[in-house]
């Protein structure tokens, strides 16, 4: 019901005449310019989206690194080893260390910085879900997501209103990526670049879809496109995730693809 509707009713239930109806409908009228003017200022754009996405990913990664008072080597070189995979240019790498190096400082308010963050990403539930994908990636290159670094993660997942249960479910299908990479390795002769993933185990490949084993082909096809719309990166990209973040939304894809693949080919032997 709008602001106007509710404004003539009430005129005419207060004043009991057509000019209270007017006054109603008159003030009514200015509710809604109200409504409309605080949500488009609400509503962010997908560049403007982009920006605090990079900035945020960066930020609450160095904040998350620096959980136990301490930036280790490790998590030094996870970050960056993030930054590569990601296929950062130089500038987007500078950058990405200065907001690093912001999150790791003591004045860094993670709450603030996680509510803008999530304001302008509204009914985008797919960018938060990338966001703290990313952060959970970071944190198991550094210290395996153990002690504290753990405890920040799951305060950021909470902070973006994501479940612990979707929190273990990303731990767990990015463990396995992790794991698919570390024995894969490159190619001969391939040189330097992203690793290549060896195959994955159909148990996984069931988890990475969050399908039963037991389960119909119908629900594994339902499972299969319903992963592959949450991670599909040009859909994410129209809602703004930056291009900088758009490789980790192509492995996920390719993952998912991979997973279906396997699973389709195990039922049909």
């Amino acid at each position: 019901m709008t602001g106007k509707i509710v404004g003539v009713i009430l005129g005419l239930l207060l004043i009991r005449n057509p000019w209270g109806a007017l006054i109603g409908l008159f003030l009514g009228h200015l509710y809604d310019q109200s409504v409309a003017a605080a949500r488009a200022r609400s509503r962010s754009g997908p560049i403007e989206i982009g920006e605090k996405f990079f900035r945020a990913t960066f930020e609450v990664m160095g904040h998350v690194a620096k959980a136990d008072g301490r930036v280790s080597e490790s998590e030094i070189a996870a970050a960056r080893q993030v930054m590569a995979e990601l296929r950062l240019d130089g500038i987007q790498i500078h950058a990405a260390i200065a907001h690093f190096t912001r999150g790791k400082s003591s004045d860094f308010d993670l709450d603030a910085t996680l509510q803008d963050f999530a304001a302008a990403c509204a009914h985008r539930p797919d960018l938060l879900r990338v966001f703290l994908e990313i952060q959970v990636r970071a944190a198991l290159e550094g210290v395996d997501m153990q002690g504290p670094a753990r405890v920040a993660v799951q305060k950021v997942a909470e902070l973006l209103d994501i479940s612990r249960l979707e929190l273990a479910h990303m731990e767990a299908v990015l463990r396995i990526r992790r794991e698919q990479m570390r024995t894969g390795g490159r190619t001969s002769g391939a040189g330097p670049g992203p690793m290549r993933p060896q195959g994955m185990q159909l148990a996984a490949a069931y988890q990475i879809l969050e399908v039963d084993a037991q389960a119909s082909d119908e629900e594994v096809a339902k499972a299969y496109r319903r992963q592959l719309s949450k991670h599909h990166p040009d859909k994410l990209k129209a809602n703004g995730l930056p291009d900088s973040m758009l490789e980790h939304a192509k492995q996920r894809t390719q993952q998912i693809i991979e997973a279906h693949e396997l699973i389709k080919s195990a039922r049909q032997r």
